[in-house]
């Protein structure tokens, strides 16, 4: 027997296969977050920070769809992993009636190096300083425009952070001036953008969110939704001269999502 596909038949074919795509994109992959693991090669590493392990939560975006039960799901993962150092990425938020929800929801985290943070865009519009007082309220710091020492082992590790680009005042000089030379520099940096001029400051990995990975990517064409200064480096890993970046696709955002699921990071640091 032979089957014969007429046009008719190809359209409707299609035209199922975009309704499916649609509904898991709406109501599936937004809700599905993975935990990803990275390993991260530097040539100059100091030998004590060889081993270090860092978690990465970024743009949880509470008050938008599946917000909470993503960070939820997060702060359970990274409980489990016990990384060194807790960085945040920015975009804690996207309602301001939900700062205050943040010191609960995320109280049970603790890293022995210390839990650390820069604002987002959303931040910003929804109240950075109340955002940042709620972060204190469970040790996590917030670095605005400035860096914090941190000896880990027999190793030392300089964690730089800066405002947002898009609506705060960002100064990369001031997050960076007086750390040494030879220094291992690690930058938060809401949105990637910045890594070109973070590379000139001799910052060695930068970590950022904010652009969720485009939200949808479509294979041979790529991500079709990028924020203004998250146009060059949508997700994952990149070079830029010596230094390394790192942009997560984020936990939060508007609930459509394809080849694109949201995600908690764990980045192990070695040398060689």
């Amino acid at each position: 027997m032979v089957y014969r596909w007429g046009s008719r038949g190809v359209r409707t074919w299609f035209t199922g296969f975009e309704a499916a795509a649609l509904v898991y994109a709406r109501f599936v992959e937004p809700r599905r977050p993975v935990l990803e693991r990275r390993t991260l090669c530097f040539r100059d590493l100091p030998a004590g920070l060889d081993g270090l392990r860092i978690g990465q939560l970024t743009d949880l975006h509470l008050g938008f769809p599946y917000g909470y039960e993503n960070t939820r799901w997060a702060v359970e993962r990274m409980v489990a992993e016990q990384p060194d150092l807790l960085v945040f990425t920015g975009d804690m938020v996207a309602r301001r009636r939900c700062i205050p929800d943040l010191a609960g929801l995320l109280r049970p985290l603790q890293a022995r190096l210390g839990m650390y943070s820069v604002p987002g865009n959303h931040d910003i519009w929804e109240g950075a300083g109340a955002v940042r007082d709620q972060l204190a309220l469970v040790d996590i710091t917030t670095l605005l425009n400035r860096r914090q020492h941190v000896l880990w082992d027999d190793g030392e590790l300089w964690i730089a952070g800066i405002d947002d680009m898009c609506y705060g005042q960002p100064d990369l000089e001031a997050a960076v001036v007086g750390i040494p030379e030879a220094a291992f520099t690690l930058l938060l940096a809401h949105a990637p953008d910045i890594a070109p001029q973070s590379a000139e400051y001799r910052v060695d990995l930068q970590l950022s969110g904010h652009t969720h990975g485009g939200q949808v990517d479509i294979p041979l064409i790529g991500p079709l939704t990028l924020p203004y200064h998250g146009l060059a480096y949508a997700r994952g890993w990149f070079a830029i001269d010596q230094m390394q970046l790192y942009v997560s696709r984020g936990l939060g955002g508007l609930p459509m999502r394809l080849n694109c699921p949201p995600e908690a990071t764990i980045l192990t640091l070695r040398r060689g």
